[in-house]
């Protein structure tokens, strides 16, 4: 469970029995009580195949006060459905109150303890001790992480039971805990799908109606091997996490809920997977319903490739039923997303193109004023539709606008900084999935985050209530309610993720704030470039403290995610990927444009900086 805490005059610790039976390990604390100082630490359980399964074992009969701890500590990180055995350890009222699933907290080793020398003592009927460790993270009740740090401390007492003379443990706190390497053993992350409120997509001016729902991720954590896909479709009926609900919505009606006879949940042979809900389920009209099987589609779909449809039945009737090919043009979602092209800028200072997840080494002038090198420019922005650009002039002085197509002239400037600096001026821009376009103004005197509607008109302030500190990078995700920032304070830049809340009125310029501004790299200390890498994922270039340069993936809640690390690539300036995870990743490094195909190393594609995927 965690790093063992050895001092002076202890002997080593025996580790937990593991007998590995049919592809079933079993856990049992057997090491006896020290002869003297604090009790043991409980080591991390190594780390198992995924296909095997861990039960823990109950307490052995006249166990001492340091087996029980141990045994219900390593009982934690069992595949124990409901925690049955772990309750065993307890007394009757303390199994009945102790509350396992509003929290896991994640120890950087494990749990070590230290025994309360105040008086309690083994051969009397009380006996307490304290749990300790270094905190690396917690998950809450809504099953959302959040990275933390300082010290843990917790109390556990044990009793001796009048009748029976065995010891159990009669206070403890809620939930769970563990170390880091059990943790990611026993949980998965997984990414729920909800709808953004207000429509990300801009209306269709000539249609005269508004664009597919744009689909939020929403990740949470899931036992690994406690039937994960129930436990997916029962959190996602749940709702979304505090930290999402005001910006997005559930196409489910309120109370829904999984049918009362619902066990378990399997696709079928044909890869179809049919969700019985109850009666609350049957108010939905038909487009309704089709939303809830993208959303149940999404979300599984991101768990496991089995499923390929989804049919909701209510009351024993059939509600409706999606296919993989229809989701489509039921809702958006920025993985589905394949963008045409990948831009940059050329030793001619104008943006060009090669067509994306090529091997193409030739790159094209895009169309357009910005293709054809009359303004110098040092990065560039495409908007999602790509048929609009930006770019910011040599000095990041100028901010220009311009189409991609064919003809006209790209204008004077929609914003100019006034800086001092060239590094203290504009960043390169970055377009929402509405095709408005967000960029931040580094002036120290006046330092702004700023959003242009279309790209066009009176740049709107952002309002970033809680930010300490000044914005040197800016990507909106494709969602629209996400958006990564890189932002610098004391010498240090931290990757940030906030959410983007919009109070539109008509005929008002939008009121538009980022709120709940999160770090998602807390273990780095100097974040130099990022993007979009998927729905909740990130690639971040940078560096922990005393370190080397690395590439690497997070989360937008601040855990690693299990895909592998990229190759190494020295002196990385910049980095672009798309949420579209089978396309390469792209960086500018050493004066070069060089890219990363699958399972392959850096390759080199041309002279150019400024890489960028469109948005």
């Amino acid at each position: 469970m965690g790093a063992d805490r050895e001092g002076s005059g202890r002997r080593r610790p025996a580790r937990v029995v593991a007998c590995a039976v049919g592809g079933i390990v079993l856990l049992a604390g057997c090491a006896s009580m020290p002869d003297s100082g604090d009790l043991r630490g409980v080591e991390s359980t190594p780390r198992q195949d995924p296909q095997v399964r861990v039960f823990a074992m109950p307490p052995q009969e006249d166990a001492p006060p340091a087996d029980i701890v141990q045994g219900f500590l390593e009982a934690l990180t069992s595949d124990d459905p409901h925690y049955e055995t772990a309750r065993k350890y307890l007394t009757g009222d303390a199994a009945k109150n102790w509350r396992p699933d509003r929290s896991a907290t994640v120890l950087a080793g494990g749990p070590g303890t230290e025994s309360d020398h105040s008086g309690s003592r083994e051969d009397g009927n009380d006996y307490s001790v304290t749990l300790t460790g270094v905190k690396v993270a917690t998950v809450d009740a809504q099953q959302s992480y959040s990275p933390a740090d300082g010290s843990y401390r917790e109390s556990v007492h044990l009793t001796r039971d009048g009748k029976t003379k065995q010891w159990r443990i009669d206070v403890l706190p809620q939930g769970v805990v563990m170390g880091k390497s059990d943790f990611q053993r026993n949980y998965m992350s997984v990414n729920r799908y909800y709808f953004a409120s207000n429509t990300a997509v801009r209306a269709d001016a000539e249609a005269g109606t508004n664009r597919q729902p744009a689909a939020v991720a929403d990740p949470v954590y899931v036992r690994r091997r406690v039937d994960p896909m129930t436990q997916v479709v029962r959190s996602l009926l749940s709702g979304p996490t505090s930290l999402l609900g005001p910006v997005v919505r559930s196409s489910f009606p309120t109370g829904t809920a999984l049918a009362k006879n619902v066990v378990s949940l399997a696709p079928d042979d044909r890869s179809k997977l049919t969700v019985p809900l109850n009666d609350k389920a049957a108010r939905a009209g038909a487009d309704k319903c089709d939303e809830m099987a993208a959303q149940l589609l999404f979300t599984l779909q991101n768990l496991t490739p089995a499923v390929e449809e989804v049919e909701l039945r209510s009351g024993g009737e059939q509600l409706c039923s999606l296919t993989e090919d229809r989701a489509g043009t039921v809702a958006t979602r920025g993985s589905a997303q394949r963008p045409d092209y990948l831009y940059f800028v050329d030793d001619q200072d104008r943006v060009v193109r090669i067509a994306a997840g090529s091997n193409g080494t030739r790159a094209e002038p895009v169309p357009g004023p910005l293709g054809e090198g009359e303004t110098a420019l040092r990065s560039v922005a495409v908007s999602r539709d790509e048929h609009s650009a930006a770019g910011i002039g040599l000095d990041n002085k100028s901010l220009y606008v311009g189409s991609l197509v064919s003809g006209g002239s790209l204008g004077d400037p929609v914003l100019i900084s006034k800086g001092t600096k060239e590094a203290d001026r504009l960043t390169p821009p970055s377009w929402d999935a509405r095709g408005d376009l967000w960029i931040a103004d580094r002036d120290p005197a006046d330092p702004r985050l700023l959003l242009l509607e279309a790209g066009a008109g009176d740049p709107v302030e952002v309002r970033m209530p809680g930010l300490d500190g000044r914005v040197q990078a800016v990507r909106v995700a494709a969602d629209g309610v996400r958006i990564a920032l890189i932002v610098e304070k004391d010498g240090k830049r931290s990757l940030l993720i906030g959410r983007i809340e919009r109070d539109e009125k008509a005929g008002d310029p939008p009121a538009v704030t980022v709120l709940e501004l999160r770090s998602a790299t807390p273990e780095l200390e100097e974040v130099t470039a990022m993007s979009w890498a998927g729905d909740s994922r990130l690639v971040v270039v940078g560096r922990e403290h005393g370190g080397v340069q690395q590439i690497g993936y997070v989360q937008v809640d601040g855990s690693t995610p299990e895909a592998s690390v990229p190759a190494a690539l020295t002196g990385v300036k910049e980095i672009a990927a798309t949420e579209d995870e089978r396309l390469p990743l792209v960086a500018y490094s050493e004066d070069l444009i060089v890219r990363l195909p699958s399972g392959q190393q850096w390759q080199k594609v041309t002279e150019g900086t400024a890489p960028v995927y469109p948005g």
